[in-house]
């Protein structure tokens, strides 16, 4: 080989030799989990009601044609969860036609509520103040007060077209329903009313909300058992009557809540088993009346109950499931997640109420990397999401998911394969309950 040939061969080899590392150099970073989120996360304004919306329409886009979108919330006593359901329920109702919004709270309740908001009937106050008690005294705060009472402003405004409210849960039925029941049916076959309301005797609720769940639990397995199988044979009873669908669901309600407490707690799969009765329950009440009124709804519930996959084995399926069994795609949930913040729950013996602050989260939790998206605030679609962060969403690993009663949690969850959309809020505040 001639020197000649050997220096072209050096230089051509010299010249690659230079050229790799000058290509990679160029070449883009690979985006990391931060980075992704940050190229499709929209930032929200506010998360009170009122004002411009523009904000929201990305959502708007999210959400698409969904019958039924389940908003969740990380804690059931923060303002900011509930102030931000009101803002939502606010847009949906007048850019994309939503008629309904439904609580996790029992069906009668919702019925007391809806005649408030579009009859004007009853003081909503009250009606909180005596529905609202137990496992539900979150619920009466100043947020859904106000949002209650816009319900009822708007329809003022809107006679023919108006906005509605149910209640989708099982663990109380007022006395007024069996009334209401026992009514209908003896107007149409008194026999048969005298019949039902002799099944009913004994059930009807003498106490407030709050003693009768209690009495109801310290009640002998036969005898809850009994009350079922009483309740149960009264929904037959209603049915073969051709009583109208309303009449039949409100005593399919009595019978839900009456099968709710059929169940022996001293065992833990039964435990379970209630707890996958009671989503499937709430899912069916909420199925029932989207398909009743044929109006759009926004149903308002824990981020468990609203999501796809449970982080507990004691709740089996969760009521987002059962949704999504239902309505396929026209069913879509959005998680709320919070770094930082205040909420009112119990301590772990249930015995008082206070207001816990938690926050900053720790490190290797999902809500450690969400807060460092550059917005403050905001949604993003977990469906669509790029890479890498599409992979990481679909891990569990530690997310506040708080109940009732605190310490909880935090729980292993996996966002991505629970939930569709994400709200992200950097930090909340307790809410003001209200008459304590």
């Amino acid at each position: 080989m001639t020197w000649k040939r050997t220096s072209t061969i050096l230089t051509l080899l010299i010249t690659l030799g230079t050229a790799v590392p000058a290509a990679a150099t160029t070449r883009a970073p690979a985006p990391t989990v931060v980075e992704a989120l940050d190229r499709t996360a929209h930032p929200l304004r506010t998360v009170e009601p009122g004002g411009d919306t523009r904000d929201l329409r990305p959502l708007d886009r999210m959400i698409a044609d969904a019958e039924v979108v389940g908003v969740g919330e990380a804690t059931h006593g923060s303002h900011d969860f509930f102030a931000l359901k009101d803002r939502l329920f606010r847009h949906l109702v007048e850019k994309k036609g939503f008629r309904t919004f439904a609580l996790e709270a029992p069906w009668s309740t919702g019925l007391r509520l809806d005649d408030y908001v579009v009859h004007g009937k009853g003081d909503p106050r009250r009606i909180m103040r005596e529905e609202f008690q137990r496992d539900y005294l979150w619920w009466n705060n100043t947020d859904y007060l106000r949002l209650v009472e816009w319900m009822r402003e708007y329809n003022i405004r809107h006679p023919a077209d108006p906005v509605r409210f149910i209640g989708d849960d099982t663990a109380w039925t007022g006395p007024e329903v069996y009334d209401e029941v026992v009514a209908r049916v003896a107007a149409a076959d008194p026999a048969s009313g005298e019949r039902l309301n002799g099944l009913y005797r004994g059930l009807r609720p003498t106490a407030p909300t709050g003693t009768y769940i209690e009495s109801y639990l310290g009640k002998p397995y036969a005898e809850r058992r009994e009350m079922a199988e009483r309740t149960g044979e009264a929904l037959e009873l209603v049915r073969r009557t051709g009583a109208d669908g309303g009449t039949v669901q409100d005593a399919t309600a009595i019978d839900r809540t009456a099968r709710q407490y059929a169940f022996d707690f001293e065992e833990p799969g039964q435990i379970a088993e209630a707890m996958r009765y009671r989503d499937q329950a709430m899912a069916a009440n909420v199925l029932w009346w989207q398909r009743h009124t044929g109006t759009k709804v926004l149903l308002s519930a824990h981020d468990a109950h609203v999501g796809y996959e449970s982080y507990d084995p004691a709740y089996p399926k969760m009521q987002g499931a059962f949704l999504r069994d239902g309505l396929g795609a026209a069913y879509v949930n959005i998680g709320l997640t919070f770094d930082r913040g205040s909420f009112n729950a119990t301590d772990q013996d249930e015995t008082a109420v206070r207001r816990w602050t938690v926050g900053p989260a720790a490190p290797g939790s999902n809500e450690r990397t969400l807060d460092r998206v550059r917005y403050r605030d905001y949604a993003v679609d977990l469906r669509t999401v790029g890479s890498p962060a599409r992979a990481w969403l679909r891990q569990a690993r530690p997310t506040y998911r708080i109940g009732t009663a605190y310490p909880d949690g935090p729980h292993d969850v996996a966002l991505a394969r629970t939930h569709d959309i994400l709200i992200h809020l950097h930090r909340v505040e307790a809410a003001r309950l209200r008459d304590r």
